[in-house]
């Protein structure tokens, strides 16, 4: 059996019709477009953003996430067109089993681990600290060996794992529900930032964004503590923050992963992927001008929530506390987004056999594969209990970033080998738009820490033994 097998067109779209026994259909238009800004406002913003402008690009951190959403309006087309054709679940897994072959479907659906599942993990240590802040507002206070991972001074972080569990069991219950939970969360989140953006801006310093581009300083060596510190500044310090925050906009492909579940996916998955995008594009733009404006970035450093930090300063005491709440609903809609994500990327490659039957069990009553949601509470559980956030928001970048440009791929490939398939929506300038796409995510991915490499090269190497030993045995799609 060749690994370069493709999944035909046909067959796809008979699964997409498939009811009985599978995924329902429930969502709207609206609700995808509110599950993709579920998934993208959240720690990206909240905190990523700070860590970006203090390691990075300083207050031209706001370059930062132009870059990057550029790069993301490209990926985002060819997302589109992709979830327009082939309204299955499986996100980018389904998309490179189409046009590019089983065995690059099998990488990318593993690479889909870094993105989906590690986000969840990431954002659930920032929703860890800032649950640690509103419970200060009211004098309790947690041990800190519960609130960090051992490499941070801790011994677990449990409030991480609370959330992660929690969310797991929602998602047990359904779709729907699961949906509707988030809608509301959207709402507290999006009102949020609109606050946070009001009032901070009037409260702007207009000398904390001076210089705006700051002088850039070359990788080095701090003399005093030994520590490696990573390149500053020019830029080489907007690209570097771009690959950080590019973290931020993940979850505009989430939506793409429910698309068996939307009910007219030809017209809801374009609506959903690239209207999520430019709304939470506008917003992050201005959310990371009034942050870097209200208080000098290098206060930012090692600050898991420097939106709180940073809108100390307006004065508004009384909202400190209404903000974090807002904040800790927002990353709720995160992690719920990001673990429906993952459990509908391993459900699809079970369905072609690539795993084990386990992971696309449906539940009899609530119509969701809720034994894969039960790995990924234990597997997200221990990384977000035991890894520092900053180790994790780097291996989802590189994750998600390597996942769009063979998407971008995938679309060139499409368009040679089926030019006559049904598209309800097109790539504009085609092969312009997906090269471009290409182009940006690589040199994002360049940006990032040799470390970052390393880790994804050996998840990947771990990834292939799995499928020679496992999924090439079983496929179900033949030759």
């Amino acid at each position: 059996m060749s690994i370069w097998k493709v999944k035909p067109l046909a067959k796809l779209m008979k699964e997409s019709e498939e009811t009985e026994g599978g995924l329902k259909r429930s969502l709207s238009s609206g609700a995808l477009v509110a599950l993709g800004i579920g998934a993208i406002i959240g720690a990206g913003l909240f905190s990523l953003t700070g860590i970006a402008a203090a390691d990075h690009a300083g207050n031209a951190v706001t370059l930062s996430f132009i870059l990057a959403a550029v790069g993301c309006a490209f990926a985002g087309l060819c997302y589109a067109e992709f979830a327009s054709m082939i309204p299955v679940a499986g996100s980018a897994y389904t998309y490179s089993y189409a046009t590019m072959g089983e065995f690059i479907a099998w990488i990318i659906g593993w690479d889909l681990v870094l993105e989906y599942a590690l986000a969840a993990a990431t954002v659930s240590v920032s929703w860890s600290a800032y649950l640690d802040k509103l419970l200060q507002q009211f004098n309790i206070f947690l041990p800190t060996e519960l609130l960090h991972a051992p490499a941070d001074g801790g011994i677990v972080n449990l409030p991480a794992i609370f959330i992660v569990c929690l969310l797991s069991l929602v998602l047990i219950r359904g779709t729907k529900e699961s949906a509707a939970v988030n809608n509301i969360l959207v709402i507290l989140k999006v009102s949020v930032v609109i606050v946070f953006i009001i009032i901070g801006w009037q409260h702007i310093t207009p000398e904390n964004h001076v210089p705006f581009i700051p002088k850039y300083i070359p990788e080095h060596t701090d003399l005093v503590t030994g520590e490696k510190i990573a390149e500053f500044g020019g830029m080489s310090g907007i690209a570097a923050g771009a690959a950080l925050v590019f973290f931020a906009f993940v979850g505009f492909d989430a939506v793409s992963t429910a698309a068996q579940e939307a009910k007219n996916p030809q017209k809801g998955m374009p609506i959903g992927i690239l209207g999520s995008l430019v709304v939470c594009t506008v917003l992050y733009v201005l959310f990371s001008f009034v942050m870097t404006g209200l208080v000098p970035y290098s206060i930012f450093k090692n600050d898991a929530s420097p939106a709180a930090t940073a809108f100390k300063v307006t004065g508004y005491d009384f909202l400190q506390t209404g903000l974090i709440m807002a904040i800790i609903a927002g990353y709720t809609s995160v992690i719920l987004v990001m673990l429906l994500g993952q459990s509908r990327v391993f459900y699809t490659m079970s369905k072609d056999g690539l795993l084990p039957s386990f992971f696309s069990d449906v539940h009899k009553k609530f119509f969701t594969p809720w034994k894969t949601n039960l790995f990924f509470l234990v597997f997200v559980s221990i990384f977000a209990g035991f890894v520092p956030i900053k180790d994790l928001g780097h291996m989802v970048s590189i994750g998600t970033l390597f996942a769009f440009t063979l998407v971008c791929i995938g679309i060139i490939v499409m368009r040679k080998k089926m030019p006559n398939a049904n598209r309800k929506f097109k790539v504009p300038f085609v092969p312009l738009v997906p090269i471009l796409g290409v182009i940006v995510c690589v040199y994002l991915m360049t940006s990032l820490t040799m470390e970052s490499w390393y880790r994804l090269i050996i998840w990947l190497i771990i990834g292939v033994c799995i499928y020679f030993f496992y999924g090439k045995k079983h496929s179900k799609v033949d030759d």
